[in-house]
């Protein structure tokens, strides 16, 4: 089985939600919603993001970013818009992947303790970002293509 967590802190958006619950679920990766939520986990358009995948999805919610905090390790990496290397130079080893809010990105504390740990997907200069299901996607599949597809046909 794939070994993944995909950590969003504080997400905004109820579809982007319900869509990264739907590929956890595909690829048998954690959820971690991380800090205050933009929307209820009741959220109808929650719901119909994720369609019939939610229950199969494993998503913990955390309320503090300090719980949060102190579940970062050697194996947790962070993708921004900041970062400095591709996401492809993630090592092999990886565990955890973390994304920033919507409108925010990740909190200020993670770009200066973790500044050698955060990876960027590469753009076109002009284009500001990604959407957030969508980075999601592209950093989790990384993953699993480093770790054989194991568990997933």
């Amino acid at each position: 089985m794939i070994k993944l967590i995909i950590a969003l802190i504080e997400p905004e958006i109820p579809q982007n939600t319900g869509n990264i619950a739907r590929l956890a679920s595909a690829v048998g990766a954690q959820l971690y919603l991380v800090g205050i939520l933009g929307f209820s986990l009741s959220d109808k358009y929650l719901k119909r993001a994720g369609m019939d995948y939610l229950d199969k999805a494993v998503i913990k919610h955390i309320p503090s970013l300090d719980d949060f905090y102190s579940k970062i390790d050697e194996k947790t990496f962070f993708i921004s818009t900041k970062g400095n290397k591709p996401y492809t130079c993630i090592p092999r080893d990886a565990e955890m992947l973390v994304f920033g809010s919507e409108g925010g990105g990740l909190p200020k504390y993670i770009y200066q303790t973790y500044h050698e740990k955060l990876f960027r997907i590469p753009m076109k200069s002009g284009i500001r970002s990604l959407n957030l299901a969508s980075s999601v996607a592209i950093a989790s599949y990384h993953i699993c293509a480093q770790q054989n597809f194991t568990g997933l046909n």
